[in-house]
């Protein structure tokens, strides 16, 4: 017979260590922890809520006297809202307002679950202690035992001559033992005092005092250091300290040793201002570097802004500067890659309503290694306006903008330019396909202040320029079913066609300051212009046929894509794009009856092998343009095999100002050797050169606990030679470096080191098929 006995009063202190479960990735659910008891269910009124003061007390037998004691045995259970106490026998002492309790002794509250000897609760002060206790956090992989546990008034919990691992029970992987641990509820980290860390019960740190976290929740402190060794840098240590100022901004600190060159100190400075905006401020220092000639003081500055103001208002702010040229080449940056060589620097603030917008930017790039420097647009203002079904169906935009470009060479042309775009278009689309009619008229002013001392031509002081422009658009949708290789398909075949028409101007009394060459792809097939920027608008009359097949599977996901198509010119374009060095006005015309053959496919060979592919044929001169082509085999979570090849011609190259011909062939992947332990690796080899570029392998170990990472790389070293830069001296063709990374999860590790990134760490990153779905 179970008896029921109502007490109310509060009796057990509650321990909230944090408002919600700490979100957890796929990998470490697999790994959580749970304690051997099941979880106790608190008992609901008759309207479904818990009762936050009441106090159930529920057991096979009791003596009571009024008062003074009451004992409880068999199956007891002590219930107060969100926390529960079961046990053999209890005894509450209403005199001295305390409860005993032992025998089976479980303590659960919402948060941690805690298995002990005996328990001693005091009401007066609203603390209890917990004798040779073994405790398991929620929802995570902490856990561990103690002599003894107490739950304190201000509801924080003190373990003393205690322990805790993230590692399944039975596994000492690692184990960290301490005399006293304090966990505050509030902080919702941990402190601990004369510990000793254990890795395969082998004692190998002792720590005087730490911090460690109870939750996802940010706290001050080391985080794990990084090793390495390489041929620039020679032996590595980085040991990052993170800083939690303030809950809307924090700083990461990193002092970065390389015993080639010296002290390399890194920091990264994060910010929230307000609900909608954030930004973040790096600055590296490395002073005297040893490596290199005259040991040269080596820095940068990094600061990137963004957000909503209101809900009109948007802001964007990047700048970065580098002491060299060669920073990137030479130093691990928090900030670009090593294959990065353009510095963006741009300030821009928008207005958005609903038909129109207004930005104001200024603008810089400096690129690492180019003697000849972009120009500024100091300042731009556009404004731009749309008006869909206007009139009977028809769509007015109107784009515009003014910008000044001012150069850093006081021997070098500056301009103003304003243009404006109106346009008018007839957009008709239905399930059998669309046609788009377009009438615009391109009108640019420019005032130029032709400022070259060498130059052989000068530039107009004003210019006005007036293009018309025609286009149509169509395409046509076809569908059919059909089935190849005894499988059901949707097949479709989308032919589309393109009609341009530019007015031709000659522009050779108009200076080059945003304007580059684009990329003759399929897509840039149909493109209205052959150039970006607006200093060159070429002249056109011509045909752009293309073609699309697909086929989906009876899920509908897409199997096999494949796009042809080429340019047909009625007549020649006058108008090409001046050289880089304005000696003169060389221009490139297009000469010839059709532009280049460009073909894409992306498909599914069969079940896990993919493959995609590009190429850019010249069908006048018999001549690939352009050509490159993946096999991909992915037959599952982080298996990846993939051959590549690329090859592009006449392919410039700033330093020689002479074309290469780029030809290179690759290997990339990653599988896993069992559960635990994968590798990632990857090889090019530049078939020109018969040498090999980048080679990288990797192992990596990951348990539930712990995980270790061992690479080696082997690639060729980026060279932007300046006579004026002294950092030059020195410099190896290729670096060859040995990096070990390793991580205990639960003691502040960054968590599980993942496949993907190293798929990314190296001068190429792996790409996936286009367009198709796994």
């Amino acid at each position: 017979m179970q008896i029921r006995y109502l007490l109310a009063l509060s009796l057990l202190p509650q321990l909230v260590l944090a408002e919600e479960t700490p979100a957890t990735s796929n990998s470490d659910t697999q790994c959580i922890v749970e304690p051997p008891v099941p979880r106790l269910t608190p008992p609901e009124n008759s309207d479904g809520k818990i009762d936050l003061q009441e106090i159930r007390i529920i057991s096979d037998r009791s003596e009571a006297q009024m008062g003074k004691q009451a004992k409880f045995n068999g199956d007891v259970s002590f219930s107060q809202g969100g926390r529960n106490i079961a046990a053999d026998e209890a005894i509450l002492d209403q005199e001295a307002e305390r409860l005993d309790a032992n025998g089976n002794l479980v303590f659960q509250d919402q948060m941690f679950t805690v298995t002990a000897d005996s328990l001693t609760a005091e009401m007066r002060s609203n603390s209890a202690t917990l004798s040779g206790a073994q405790y398991w956090l929620h929802g995570q992989q902490i856990h561990g035992d103690a002599e003894k546990l107490e739950i304190t008034p201000d509801n924080n919990l003190h373990l003393t001559k205690t322990n805790f691992t993230t590692c399944p029970p039975e596994d000492t992987s690692w184990l960290l033992e301490a005399e006293t641990i304090k966990i505050d509820s509030k902080e919702e980290w941990g402190e601990l005092w004369d510990a000793k860390l254990k890795i395969g019960n082998v004692p190998v740190l002792y720590i005087p005092y730490m911090t460690i976290p109870v939750s996802d929740k940010r706290k001050s402190g080391f985080l794990f250091p990084t090793f390495s060794t390489s041929t620039t840098n020679g032996v590595e240590v980085a040991t990052p300290y993170y800083w939690n100022i303030a809950p809307d901004y924090d700083l990461t600190f990193t002092p970065h040793y390389m015993s080639a060159r010296g002290l390399f100190l890194k920091s990264d400075f994060r910010y929230l201002a307000g609900d909608a905006q954030q930004g973040q401020l790096n600055i590296e220092y490395l002073g005297n570097d040893d490596m290199l000639a005259n040991s040269p003081n080596r820095y940068l500055y990094h600061w990137e802004h963004q957000g909503a103001i209101d809900e009109n208002w948007r802001v964007l702010a990047n700048y970065t500067d580098v002491s060299d040229n060669n920073y990137f080449n030479d130093l691990k940056s928090d900030v670009q890659r090593a294959t990065d060589n353009q510095l963006t620097r741009i300030g821009e603030v928008s207005y958005f309503e609903k038909n129109w917008d207004f930005n104001a930017r200024v603008q810089d790039i400096k690129v690492l290694g180019e003697d000849e420097k972009p120009y500024q647009v100091m300042p731009q203002f556009g404004f731009n306006y749309r008006s869909p079904d206007v009139w009977k169906g028809l769509d007015f935009d109107f784009l515009s903008e003014v910008t000044n470009f001012e150069h850093e060479d006081s021997d070098q042309a500056t301009a103003t330019r304003l243009h404006f775009e109106p346009s008018i278009s007839l957009p008709l689309h239905g399930p059998a396909g669309s046609l788009t009619s377009e009438l615009k008229l391109l009108q640019t002013y420019y005032w130029q202040d032709d400022a070259r001392t060498n130059a052989n031509t000068e530039l107009d002081s004003s210019v006005t320029r007036t293009l018309p422009q025609v286009r149509i658009h169509g395409q046509v949708n076809f569908e059919r079913f059909t089935d190849y290789f005894n499988e059901n398909y949707r097949q479709t075949l989308e032919p589309q066609f393109q009609y341009l028409y530019v007015g031709y101007e000659d522009q050779s009394n108009i200076g080059i300051y945003d304007t580059a060459q684009l990329q003759e792809d399929y897509f840039g097939l149909f493109r209205e212009r052959r150039f970006s920027g607006l200093d060159r608008v070429a002249d056109a009359n011509q045909m752009t046929l293309g073609l699309t097949t697909r086929l989906f599977d009876s899920h509908n996901v897409e199997k096999f894509k494949f796009s042809l198509g080429q340019i047909f010119y009625f007549q020649d374009s006058r108008v090409g794009i001046a050289d880089s060095t304005f000696q003169g006005e060389t221009f490139t015309q297009e000469n010839t009856s059709n532009s280049v053959l460009a073909a894409e496919l992306n498909t599914q060979l069969y079940q896990d092998w993919y493959m995609s592919g590009a190429i850019q044929y010249d069908t006048t001169e018999s001549e690939n343009k352009k050509s490159e082509v993946t096999l991909d085999f992915r037959p599952g979570a982080n298996k990846l095999l993939q051959f590549s090849y690329r090859y592009v011609p006449d392919l410039l190259n700033s330093n020689t100002n002479e074309s290469v011909n780029i030809s290179q062939a690759g290997m990339r992947g990653a599988w896993p050797l069992n559960d635990s332990l994968y590798l990632v690796g990857n090889w090019y080899y530049d078939l020109n050169e018969s040498r090999s570029v980048e080679t990288y392998a990797g192992f990596q170990y990951e348990s539930c606990c712990w995980a270790i990472r061992l690479s080696y790389h082997y690639r060729i070293k980026t060279n932007y030679d300046e006579d004026y830069n002294p950092v030059l001296d020195n410099r190896e063709l290729f670096e060859s470096g040995l990096y070990l990374n390793f991580v205990i999860k639960g003691l502040g590790g960054s968590g599980p080191l993942g496949v993907s990134d190293m798929l990314n760490d190296g001068l190429f990153n792996y790409r996936k098929p286009l367009y198709l779905k796994n």
